[in-house]
Protein backbone atom coordinates (compact mmCIF):
# COMPACT_ATOMS: atom_id res chain seq x y z
CA UNK A 1 0.00 0.00 0.00
CA UNK A 2 1.56 3.15 -0.97
CA UNK A 3 0.28 6.65 0.58
CA UNK A 4 0.65 9.90 -1.49
CA UNK A 5 1.42 13.05 0.38
CA UNK A 6 1.45 16.99 -0.60
CA UNK A 7 4.47 18.70 -1.60
CA UNK A 8 5.49 21.06 1.40
CA UNK A 9 5.03 24.59 0.64
CA UNK A 10 7.49 27.27 1.43
CA UNK A 11 8.35 27.87 5.00
CA UNK A 12 7.14 31.38 6.75
CA UNK A 13 9.40 33.86 7.80
CA UNK A 14 8.88 33.93 11.28
CA UNK A 15 7.28 32.62 14.16
CA UNK A 16 5.33 35.98 14.46
CA UNK A 17 3.29 35.00 11.79
CA UNK A 18 2.27 32.10 13.53
CA UNK A 19 -1.27 32.96 15.35
CA UNK A 20 -0.02 31.55 18.68
CA UNK A 21 -0.91 32.42 22.43
CA UNK A 22 1.67 35.57 23.45
CA UNK A 23 3.15 33.12 26.25
CA UNK A 24 3.96 30.47 23.87
CA UNK A 25 6.19 33.33 21.65
CA UNK A 26 8.07 34.63 25.00
CA UNK A 27 8.82 31.26 25.49
CA UNK A 28 9.82 30.61 22.36
CA UNK A 29 12.13 33.80 22.50
CA UNK A 30 13.80 32.63 25.73
CA UNK A 31 14.58 29.36 23.69
CA UNK A 32 16.31 31.68 20.99
CA UNK A 33 14.53 30.51 18.56
CA UNK A 34 12.92 33.33 15.88
CA UNK A 35 12.22 31.40 12.81
CA UNK A 36 9.99 28.21 12.37
CA UNK A 37 11.73 24.61 10.38
CA UNK A 38 9.89 23.53 7.32
CA UNK A 39 7.90 20.90 9.19
CA UNK A 40 6.87 23.22 11.66
CA UNK A 41 5.52 26.48 9.04
CA UNK A 42 3.49 23.62 7.75
CA UNK A 43 2.43 21.98 10.18
CA UNK A 44 1.14 24.62 13.04
CA UNK A 45 -1.53 26.16 10.62
CA UNK A 46 -3.93 23.40 10.32
CA UNK A 47 -3.09 22.11 13.46
CA UNK A 48 -4.69 25.67 14.56
CA UNK A 49 -7.43 24.96 12.86
CA UNK A 50 -8.00 21.75 14.31
CA UNK A 51 -7.75 19.31 11.22
CA UNK A 52 -5.37 16.37 11.72
CA UNK A 53 -2.41 16.31 9.95
CA UNK A 54 -0.16 13.52 8.76
CA UNK A 55 3.71 13.79 7.90
CA UNK A 56 6.29 12.02 7.04
CA UNK A 57 9.27 13.71 8.74
CA UNK A 58 12.93 12.80 9.53
CA UNK A 59 14.41 13.33 13.07
CA UNK A 60 15.96 16.54 13.56
CA UNK A 61 13.45 18.36 11.67
CA UNK A 62 11.87 19.74 14.74
CA UNK A 63 8.69 17.84 14.25
CA UNK A 64 8.22 17.92 18.21
CA UNK A 65 7.29 21.43 18.50
CA UNK A 66 5.37 20.97 15.14
CA UNK A 67 2.73 19.33 17.24
CA UNK A 68 3.45 20.78 20.74
CA UNK A 69 2.33 24.07 20.14
CA UNK A 70 -0.49 24.26 18.25
CA UNK A 71 -1.67 21.81 21.40
CA UNK A 72 -0.66 23.79 24.03
CA UNK A 73 -2.21 26.77 22.27
CA UNK A 74 -5.73 25.57 22.08
CA UNK A 75 -4.98 24.31 25.91
CA UNK A 76 -4.22 27.59 27.32
CA UNK A 77 -8.15 28.66 26.96
CA UNK A 78 -9.16 25.25 28.61
CA UNK A 79 -9.96 24.60 32.17
CA UNK A 80 -7.48 22.89 33.70
CA UNK A 81 -7.11 19.96 36.29
CA UNK A 82 -7.80 16.97 33.08
CA UNK A 83 -5.51 15.37 30.99
CA UNK A 84 -6.84 16.09 27.40
CA UNK A 85 -3.56 15.58 25.56
CA UNK A 86 -1.67 12.16 24.58
CA UNK A 87 1.79 11.58 23.13
CA UNK A 88 2.30 8.44 22.36
CA UNK A 89 6.44 7.79 21.49
CA UNK A 90 8.60 4.86 21.06
CA UNK A 91 11.24 5.22 23.54
CA UNK A 92 11.82 6.38 27.30
CA UNK A 93 14.53 8.89 26.29
CA UNK A 94 12.41 10.02 23.57
CA UNK A 95 9.32 11.00 25.93
CA UNK A 96 12.03 12.32 27.94
CA UNK A 97 13.00 14.62 25.74
CA UNK A 98 9.49 15.73 24.33
CA UNK A 99 8.84 16.53 28.18
CA UNK A 100 11.72 18.60 28.33
CA UNK A 101 10.94 20.41 25.15
CA UNK A 102 7.14 21.25 26.53
CA UNK A 103 8.74 22.73 29.98
CA UNK A 104 10.95 24.56 28.42
CA UNK A 105 8.30 26.55 25.72
CA UNK A 106 5.78 26.02 28.55
CA UNK A 107 8.11 28.93 31.43
CA UNK A 108 5.33 31.06 30.90
CA UNK A 109 2.31 29.41 30.76
CA UNK A 110 0.51 27.37 33.25
CA UNK A 111 0.69 24.24 31.63
CA UNK A 112 1.81 20.79 32.98
CA UNK A 113 3.07 17.77 31.80
CA UNK A 114 4.55 14.14 32.81
CA UNK A 115 6.36 11.23 31.34
CA UNK A 116 5.15 8.10 31.08
CA UNK A 117 7.68 5.19 31.02
CA UNK A 118 9.40 1.64 32.32
CA UNK A 119 12.19 1.49 34.22
CA UNK A 120 10.80 4.02 37.03
CA UNK A 121 8.51 3.66 39.83
CA UNK A 122 4.95 4.06 39.40
CA UNK A 123 3.92 5.86 41.97
CA UNK A 124 4.95 9.59 40.39
CA UNK A 125 3.32 8.65 37.07
CA UNK A 126 -0.33 7.39 39.36
CA UNK A 127 -0.32 11.01 40.59
CA UNK A 128 0.26 12.39 37.09
CA UNK A 129 -2.69 10.37 36.09
CA UNK A 130 -4.67 11.49 39.07
CA UNK A 131 -4.12 15.05 39.10
CA UNK A 132 -4.50 15.08 35.55
CA UNK A 133 -1.45 17.23 34.07
CA UNK A 134 -2.38 18.88 30.87
CA UNK A 135 -0.19 16.42 28.37
CA UNK A 136 1.19 13.31 28.72
CA UNK A 137 4.02 11.75 26.98
CA UNK A 138 3.62 8.29 27.09
CA UNK A 139 5.58 4.44 25.68
CA UNK A 140 3.31 2.48 25.06
CA UNK A 141 4.48 -0.82 26.92
CA UNK A 142 3.66 1.41 30.79
CA UNK A 143 0.78 3.33 29.17
CA UNK A 144 -0.95 0.01 29.17
CA UNK A 145 0.59 -0.76 32.65
CA UNK A 146 -1.37 1.90 34.13
CA UNK A 147 -4.52 1.01 31.92
CA UNK A 148 -5.23 -1.90 33.83
CA UNK A 149 -5.98 0.42 36.81
CA UNK A 150 -8.79 2.32 37.61
CA UNK A 151 -7.24 5.57 38.13
CA UNK A 152 -6.14 5.77 34.59
CA UNK A 153 -9.11 7.21 32.51
CA UNK A 154 -8.20 9.67 29.85
CA UNK A 155 -12.16 10.75 29.90
CA UNK A 156 -11.21 14.41 28.67
CA UNK A 157 -8.85 13.42 25.86
CA UNK A 158 -8.84 15.78 23.18
CA UNK A 159 -5.21 15.72 21.60
CA UNK A 160 -3.78 12.53 20.17
CA UNK A 161 -0.63 12.44 18.68
CA UNK A 162 1.54 9.83 17.53
CA UNK A 163 5.13 10.22 17.24
CA UNK A 164 7.94 8.12 15.20
CA UNK A 165 5.05 5.52 14.07
CA UNK A 166 7.40 3.36 12.11
CA UNK A 167 9.80 2.98 14.72
CA UNK A 168 7.14 1.68 16.95
CA UNK A 169 6.12 -0.44 13.87
CA UNK A 170 10.03 -1.73 13.88
CA UNK A 171 9.87 -2.21 18.04
CA UNK A 172 6.70 -3.99 17.23
CA UNK A 173 4.95 -1.99 19.35
CA UNK A 174 1.63 -2.02 16.45
CA UNK A 175 -0.47 -3.96 18.16
CA UNK A 176 0.19 -2.46 21.63
CA UNK A 177 -1.21 0.93 19.88
CA UNK A 178 -3.99 -0.52 18.53
CA UNK A 179 -4.71 -1.69 22.26
CA UNK A 180 -4.32 1.73 23.65
CA UNK A 181 -6.93 3.53 20.98
CA UNK A 182 -9.36 1.01 22.25
CA UNK A 183 -9.04 2.26 25.84
CA UNK A 184 -9.55 6.02 25.01
CA UNK A 185 -12.50 7.65 24.90
CA UNK A 186 -14.17 7.56 21.45
CA UNK A 187 -14.88 11.12 21.90
CA UNK A 188 -14.01 13.35 19.01
CA UNK A 189 -10.59 14.08 19.12
CA UNK A 190 -7.64 15.70 17.14
CA UNK A 191 -5.18 13.36 16.13
CA UNK A 192 -1.29 14.10 14.92
CA UNK A 193 0.54 11.31 12.97
CA UNK A 194 4.17 11.67 12.24
CA UNK A 195 6.34 8.96 10.80
CA UNK A 196 9.70 9.60 9.17
CA UNK A 197 8.43 7.02 6.23
CA UNK A 198 5.09 5.14 5.36
CA UNK A 199 5.08 1.32 5.05
CA UNK A 200 2.43 -0.46 4.64
CA UNK A 201 1.01 -1.76 7.89
CA UNK A 202 1.26 2.24 9.01
CA UNK A 203 -0.68 3.61 6.49
CA UNK A 204 -2.85 1.43 7.27
CA UNK A 205 -2.98 2.80 10.52
CA UNK A 206 -3.66 6.32 9.31
CA UNK A 207 -6.70 5.35 7.95
CA UNK A 208 -7.94 4.38 11.09
CA UNK A 209 -6.79 6.94 13.35
CA UNK A 210 -7.03 10.08 11.39
CA UNK A 211 -10.11 12.43 9.73
CA UNK A 212 -9.76 13.95 6.66
CA UNK A 213 -5.86 14.56 7.57
CA UNK A 214 -4.01 17.04 6.25
CA UNK A 215 -0.84 15.35 4.50
CA UNK A 216 2.63 16.69 4.22
CA UNK A 217 5.62 15.39 2.99
CA UNK A 218 9.23 16.94 4.32
CA UNK A 219 10.74 14.02 2.81
CA UNK A 220 11.10 13.90 -0.76
CA UNK A 221 14.37 12.17 -0.77
CA UNK A 222 15.96 10.12 1.81
CA UNK A 223 19.23 11.74 2.98
CA UNK A 224 20.60 13.36 5.71
CA UNK A 225 20.04 17.07 6.98
CA UNK A 226 21.70 19.54 4.61
CA UNK A 227 24.33 20.80 7.03
CA UNK A 228 25.94 17.67 7.60
CA UNK A 229 29.39 16.59 6.17
CA UNK A 230 30.10 13.21 6.02
CA UNK A 231 32.59 11.33 5.63
CA UNK A 232 33.89 7.32 5.19
CA UNK A 233 36.76 5.99 7.45
CA UNK A 234 38.25 2.69 5.80
CA UNK A 235 39.10 0.44 8.57
CA UNK A 236 39.98 -3.01 9.66
CA UNK A 237 37.36 -4.46 12.29
CA UNK A 238 40.29 -4.86 14.58
CA UNK A 239 41.75 -1.37 14.42
CA UNK A 240 38.73 0.96 15.25
CA UNK A 241 38.99 1.09 18.70
CA UNK A 242 42.17 2.70 17.84
CA UNK A 243 41.26 5.48 15.11
CA UNK A 244 38.39 6.54 17.48
CA UNK A 245 40.85 7.03 20.15
CA UNK A 246 43.45 8.71 17.98
CA UNK A 247 40.67 10.73 16.15
CA UNK A 248 39.54 11.72 19.87
CA UNK A 249 43.11 12.67 21.53
CA UNK A 250 43.94 14.54 18.67
CA UNK A 251 40.90 16.94 19.09
CA UNK A 252 39.26 16.39 15.80
CA UNK A 253 36.25 15.56 18.14
CA UNK A 254 35.76 17.33 21.11
CA UNK A 255 32.17 15.56 21.92
CA UNK A 256 31.00 12.58 19.93
CA UNK A 257 27.82 9.93 19.94
CA UNK A 258 29.44 7.18 18.73
CA UNK A 259 26.31 4.33 17.59
CA UNK A 260 27.68 0.53 17.77
CA UNK A 261 26.05 -3.07 16.44
CA UNK A 262 24.88 -4.32 19.66
CA UNK A 263 25.29 -3.66 23.13
CA UNK A 264 28.17 -6.05 23.62
CA UNK A 265 30.20 -3.44 21.33
CA UNK A 266 28.72 -0.80 23.49
CA UNK A 267 29.92 -1.94 26.65
CA UNK A 268 33.32 -3.37 24.76
CA UNK A 269 34.10 -0.11 23.38
CA UNK A 270 33.34 2.30 26.60
CA UNK A 271 35.70 0.27 28.79
CA UNK A 272 38.33 0.76 26.50
CA UNK A 273 38.21 4.68 25.90
CA UNK A 274 37.65 4.76 29.56
CA UNK A 275 41.24 2.94 29.87
CA UNK A 276 42.82 5.23 27.55
CA UNK A 277 41.76 7.95 29.77
CA UNK A 278 38.77 9.07 27.72
CA UNK A 279 35.53 10.19 29.63
CA UNK A 280 33.31 7.77 28.23
CA UNK A 281 29.59 6.27 28.84
CA UNK A 282 27.14 3.84 27.13
CA UNK A 283 23.44 3.50 26.91
CA UNK A 284 21.65 0.73 25.69
CA UNK A 285 18.36 -1.53 26.34
CA UNK A 286 20.12 -3.55 29.40
CA UNK A 287 20.80 -0.46 31.36
CA UNK A 288 18.63 0.70 33.51
CA UNK A 289 16.26 4.07 33.10
CA UNK A 290 18.47 5.69 36.13
CA UNK A 291 22.30 4.58 34.47
CA UNK A 292 20.74 6.00 31.02
CA UNK A 293 19.33 8.96 32.38
CA UNK A 294 22.91 9.84 34.34
CA UNK A 295 24.67 8.70 31.20
CA UNK A 296 22.37 10.97 28.67
CA UNK A 297 22.73 14.29 31.80
CA UNK A 298 26.42 13.76 31.85
CA UNK A 299 26.90 13.53 28.07
CA UNK A 300 24.38 17.13 27.73
CA UNK A 301 26.17 18.80 29.82
CA UNK A 302 29.81 17.90 29.26
CA UNK A 303 31.05 15.59 32.03
CA UNK A 304 31.16 12.52 29.03
CA UNK A 305 33.16 12.91 25.95
CA UNK A 306 31.90 10.58 24.08
CA UNK A 307 28.08 8.72 24.67
CA UNK A 308 27.94 4.98 22.86
CA UNK A 309 24.89 3.78 22.25
CA UNK A 310 23.10 1.65 20.25
CA UNK A 311 20.59 2.99 17.67
CA UNK A 312 16.82 2.12 19.23
CA UNK A 313 18.31 3.34 22.51
CA UNK A 314 19.66 6.59 20.65
CA UNK A 315 16.16 7.74 19.96
CA UNK A 316 14.96 10.74 22.04
CA UNK A 317 18.95 12.08 22.47
CA UNK A 318 18.46 15.75 21.65
CA UNK A 319 22.14 17.57 22.52
CA UNK A 320 22.69 21.26 21.70
CA UNK A 321 25.57 21.97 19.43
CA UNK A 322 26.02 18.23 19.22
CA UNK A 323 28.95 18.14 16.22
CA UNK A 324 30.02 15.01 15.25
CA UNK A 325 28.13 11.26 15.07
CA UNK A 326 30.25 8.09 14.64
CA UNK A 327 28.70 5.24 12.97
CA UNK A 328 31.73 2.75 14.85
CA UNK A 329 29.70 0.03 12.78
CA UNK A 330 27.64 0.61 9.20
CA UNK A 331 24.29 0.55 10.01
CA UNK A 332 22.36 -2.35 8.00
CA UNK A 333 19.63 -0.08 6.67
CA UNK A 334 19.74 3.49 4.91
CA UNK A 335 17.01 4.37 7.16
CA UNK A 336 19.12 4.03 10.28
CA UNK A 337 22.32 5.96 8.33
CA UNK A 338 20.00 8.97 8.11
CA UNK A 339 18.51 8.68 11.68
CA UNK A 340 22.13 7.94 13.30
CA UNK A 341 23.81 11.32 11.32
CA UNK A 342 20.55 13.28 11.88
CA UNK A 343 21.78 13.05 15.68
CA UNK A 344 23.71 16.37 14.51
CA UNK A 345 23.09 19.31 12.64
CA UNK A 346 19.51 19.85 14.38
CA UNK A 347 17.78 22.24 13.21
CA UNK A 348 19.63 23.66 10.26
CA UNK A 349 22.85 23.54 12.58
CA UNK A 350 25.90 22.27 11.20
CA UNK A 351 27.74 18.92 11.96
CA UNK A 352 29.72 15.67 10.63
CA UNK A 353 29.31 12.00 10.82
CA UNK A 354 31.86 9.80 10.24
CA UNK A 355 31.70 6.20 8.90
CA UNK A 356 34.03 3.72 10.00
CA UNK A 357 33.68 0.91 7.39
CA UNK A 358 35.88 -2.57 7.51
CA UNK A 359 36.10 -4.31 4.21
CA UNK A 360 33.16 -6.75 4.75
CA UNK A 361 30.83 -3.68 5.64
CA UNK A 362 31.68 -2.46 1.94
CA UNK A 363 28.26 -4.22 0.57
CA UNK A 364 26.38 -2.44 3.10
CA UNK A 365 27.83 1.02 2.90
CA UNK A 366 27.30 1.05 -1.17
CA UNK A 367 23.50 0.14 -0.62
CA UNK A 368 23.54 3.68 1.68
CA UNK A 369 25.14 5.46 -0.86
CA UNK A 370 22.62 4.58 -3.40
CA UNK A 371 19.77 5.48 -1.13
CA UNK A 372 20.96 8.56 -0.35
CA UNK A 373 22.04 9.20 -3.83
CA UNK A 374 25.87 10.16 -3.43
CA UNK A 375 28.93 8.79 -2.76
CA UNK A 376 30.90 9.73 0.60
CA UNK A 377 34.23 10.34 0.65
CA UNK A 378 36.77 8.24 1.93
CA UNK A 379 39.26 10.03 4.02
CA UNK A 380 42.75 8.11 5.81
CA UNK A 381 44.12 9.45 8.74
CA UNK A 382 47.49 11.14 8.61
CA UNK A 383 50.07 9.55 10.87
CA UNK A 384 47.87 6.32 11.79
CA UNK A 385 49.00 3.22 11.86
CA UNK A 386 46.64 1.08 9.58
CA UNK A 387 48.83 -2.15 10.04
CA UNK A 388 49.27 -1.84 13.83
CA UNK A 389 48.03 -5.25 15.98
CA UNK A 390 44.88 -4.22 17.95
CA UNK A 391 45.81 -4.18 21.65
CA UNK A 392 42.80 -5.60 22.61
CA UNK A 393 39.24 -7.35 21.05
CA UNK A 394 36.44 -5.60 21.20
CA UNK A 395 34.44 -8.09 19.53
CA UNK A 396 34.62 -11.45 21.43
CA UNK A 397 33.93 -14.43 18.23
CA UNK A 398 30.67 -16.40 19.11
CA UNK A 399 32.81 -19.49 19.15
CA UNK A 400 34.63 -18.49 22.19
CA UNK A 401 32.10 -16.99 23.74
CA UNK A 402 30.01 -20.29 23.29
CA UNK A 403 32.87 -22.27 25.14
CA UNK A 404 33.45 -19.83 27.57
CA UNK A 405 29.56 -19.53 29.08
CA UNK A 406 30.23 -23.45 28.91
CA UNK A 407 33.12 -23.83 30.59
CA UNK A 408 31.48 -21.30 33.83
CA UNK A 409 28.36 -23.50 33.50
CA UNK A 410 30.63 -27.01 33.85
CA UNK A 411 32.78 -24.95 36.44
CA UNK A 412 29.15 -24.31 37.98
CA UNK A 413 28.36 -27.80 38.40
CA UNK A 414 31.52 -29.27 39.50
CA UNK A 415 30.91 -26.33 42.56
CA UNK A 416 28.29 -26.92 43.23
CA UNK A 417 28.31 -30.89 42.95
CA UNK A 418 31.13 -30.43 45.64
CA UNK A 419 29.09 -28.42 47.75
CA UNK A 420 26.30 -31.09 47.59
CA UNK A 421 28.77 -33.49 48.66
CA UNK A 422 30.23 -31.71 51.92
CA UNK A 423 27.24 -31.22 52.81
CA UNK A 424 26.23 -34.68 52.47
CA UNK A 425 29.14 -35.91 54.43
CA UNK A 426 28.08 -33.23 57.37
CA UNK A 427 25.01 -34.47 57.50
CA UNK A 428 26.16 -38.18 57.91
CA UNK A 429 28.91 -36.75 60.62
CA UNK A 430 25.82 -35.24 62.61
CA UNK A 431 23.54 -38.55 62.03
CA UNK A 432 26.22 -40.51 63.40
CA UNK A 433 27.12 -38.43 66.37
CA UNK A 434 23.22 -38.34 67.46
CA UNK A 435 22.99 -41.88 67.80
CA UNK A 436 26.39 -42.85 69.16
CA UNK A 437 25.65 -44.30 72.97
CA UNK A 438 27.58 -41.93 75.51
CA UNK A 439 29.75 -42.90 77.94
CA UNK A 440 29.34 -44.02 81.55
CA UNK A 441 29.71 -40.67 83.91
CA UNK A 442 31.62 -41.37 87.56
CA UNK A 443 29.38 -43.01 90.17
CA UNK A 444 26.96 -40.59 91.45
CA UNK A 445 27.82 -39.51 95.26
CA UNK A 446 25.23 -38.35 98.02
CA UNK A 447 21.86 -39.03 96.35
CA UNK A 448 18.89 -42.35 96.40
CA UNK A 449 20.90 -45.16 94.44
CA UNK A 450 19.97 -48.62 93.91
CA UNK A 451 21.65 -51.52 95.60
CA UNK A 452 23.59 -54.76 94.22
CA UNK A 453 19.95 -56.89 94.47
CA UNK A 454 18.10 -53.96 92.73
CA UNK A 455 16.26 -52.81 95.70
CA UNK A 456 16.25 -49.78 97.64
CA UNK A 457 19.89 -49.07 98.94
CA UNK A 458 20.97 -48.26 102.71
CA UNK A 459 18.61 -50.14 104.44
CA UNK A 460 19.27 -52.23 107.62
CA UNK A 461 23.15 -53.10 107.43
CA UNK A 462 23.39 -53.18 103.91
CA UNK A 463 24.21 -49.79 102.16
CA UNK A 464 25.22 -49.05 98.42
CA UNK A 465 27.69 -46.65 97.98
CA UNK A 466 28.18 -45.55 101.80
CA UNK A 467 26.70 -42.48 103.38
CA UNK A 468 23.02 -41.68 103.74
CA UNK A 469 20.85 -43.65 101.34
CA UNK A 470 16.90 -44.45 101.87
CA UNK A 471 16.80 -42.53 105.13
CA UNK A 472 18.63 -45.19 107.09
CA UNK A 473 22.09 -44.54 108.85
CA UNK A 474 24.58 -46.96 108.77
CA UNK A 475 26.08 -48.88 111.98
CA UNK A 476 29.14 -47.58 114.21
CA UNK A 477 29.89 -50.76 115.65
Amino acid sequence: MSLTLDPILTATPSFASLQLHASLHRGLKDLGFARPTPIQSEAIPPALDGRDVLACAMTGSGKTYAFLLPIMHQLLDKPRGFTRALVITPTRELAAQILESLNDVAIHTPLTGAAIFGGVGMGPQEHAFRTGVDVMIATPGRLLDHFRSPYAKLEQLEYLVLDEADRMLDMGFLPEIKKILRHLPQRKRQTLFFSATMPAPIAALTKEMLSNPVTLNLQRKAAPAVGITQAVYPVSQDLKSGLLIELLKRGDMPQALVFTRTKHRANRLASQLVTHGIKAERIHGNRSQSQRTLALAGFKDGSYQVLVATDIAARGIDVESLGHVVNFDVPMAAEDYIHRVGRTARAEATGEAFTFVSPEEEGDLKQIERAIGRQLPRVTVPGFDYAARPQAKLEVPLAERIAEIKKKKSEDRVRAAAKLQRRGAAQTAESARKAAPKPAGPPRRGGRGRGPTGGAGGTGGSSGAGGRAGGGSTSRG
